[in-house]
């Protein structure tokens, strides 16, 4: 079963071909919802299902940063490498491997050179490239620190608008992902879309080591086959509010006579209220995932217009599962993920806003089968579960 590192084990009745699988991730704030947070522990949680042995060992910035000096000694940890290891908790639970998620900025990273089992490594972002992890700057993609100028992210203060914060990142990634001890000793890196992997294998990561590997639904919010037609002539926008998600250029250009849901909030909120006036679009505050399922079962398409990379949004796993078919804005990967898999339309932000929504309000419902079987095929939890045992039991041997 799944429990904090401080819980109990108990073997299942799996027992003989069970694995022993360690998570280790460094939960970001609860005043900042994470994709990320929700998706390791969903992955903990299916593994276990599955009859596996998980002991998630976490480092929780809730409970971190209310101690003495915790800017300075997170800041140290980032820049060095040397700090929070979770070696004691992988000695007492001896897993046959190790699954690392998120390090920064609780963790060190040196550690990973005195494991002597297996090490897989997700990569849920940019983070080890780039300062703010997005490869975003100035409401443009930005490839300067991969390319090799590594002190741009410093001289941007590319980390919370801050020159002085972004120093730490910029020492840890002066040397790109070779000089990453974790990156280094790593025997597997799951990064989350093609463009990531591409990205990365560009910057230095050794091919042989990359998988591709995109985020799943978890049983739980999986609304079932029976798509159907969508009930209403809606489209749909869920996410963060802010800049490099596109939401507010897109709120402005919308045509006033087409209905539009947006579901989220953040700080370029006051700007959509703004630009939503006159027109057909409705504003709601963060919903439950299961509510975000329902409407997007009855909504005719999501509008995807992310202007920064993104890596595999989990709205794009949970869209797949309502079968509801989108429509992206390039450079971002659902762009490109929309194209390869026939799950929606890619447009780009010269194209022509009306002419586009009519093409795909004509097109979508004859696509919501076929993002089902997209789903069921990779995002579903089964499918997940067969993945990652495949990827275990080949290091494990």
């Amino acid at each position: 079963m799944w429990c904090d590192s401080s819980s109990t084990m108990v073997r299942s009745r799996w027992q003989e071909a069970s694995i022993r699988i360690a998570f280790v991730h460094s939960f970001y704030s609860s005043a900042q919802p994470s994709g990320e947070n929700r998706a390791v522990e969903s992955e903990a949680r299916a593994l276990a299902g599955a009859g596996h042995e998980v002991r998630l060992i976490p480092a929780r910035t809730d409970d971190l940063e209310r101690t003495p000096f915790y800017p300075v000694t997170s800041a140290l940890r980032v820049a060095t490498g040397i700090g929070r290891s979770p070696l004691g908790a992988l000695r007492a639970f001896g897993p046959d491997v190790v699954h690392v998620h998120n390090l920064f900025p609780n963790f060190g990273t040196r550690w990973a050179g005195s494991v002597d089992v297996p090490i897989v490594a997700t990569l849920h972002n940019f983070r080890p490239l780039c300062a703010n992890g997005l490869l975003y700057r100035d409401g443009a993609v930005c490839t300067l620190c991969p390319d090799g100028d590594r002190t741009a992210g410093i001289r941007y203060g590319c980390y919370r608008g801050s020159r002085l914060a972004s120093l730490p990142l910029g020492l840890a990634n002066r040397s790109g992902p070779q000089g990453n001890p974790l990156l280094r000793r790593a025997d597997r890196v799951i990064v989350l879309s093609q463009t990531a992997r591409e990205i990365y294998l560009a910057a230095g990561l050794p091919e042989r080591k990359v998988v591709v590997w995109g985020n799943f639904l978890p049983d739980e919010l999986d609304p079932g086959r029976d798509v159907g037609e969508p009930m209403d002539a809606r489209w749909l926008y869920v996410g963060r509010l802010s800049s490099e998600k596109g939401i507010a250029l897109l709120v402005e250009a919308w045509p006033s006579d087409v209905p539009l849901t947006v579901v989220g909030d953040g700080v370029d909120r006051p700007r959509i209220e703004a630009g939503a006036r006159g027109k057909r679009i409705e504003l709601r505050p963060l919903l439950e995932r299961s509510e975000v399922i329902d409407l997007m079962r009855r909504s005719l398409g999501l509008v995807f217009p992310s202007r920064c990379l993104e890596s595999f949004p989990l709205v794009y796993a949970e869209a797949m599962a309502a079968g509801l078919p989108v429509l992206a804005w390039e450079p971002n990967v659902v762009a490109g993920m929309t194209r390869l898999d026939g799950t929606g339309m890619a447009i780009s932000w010269r194209d022509d806003l009306p002419s586009a929504l009519r093409a795909a309000a004509s097109s979508f419902p004859r696509l919501r089968e076929r993002c089902r079987r997209v789903f069921e095929e990779r995002m579903s939890e089964r499918a997940h579960v067969v993945r990652a045992e495949g990827l275990y039991r080949d290091l494990v041997g």
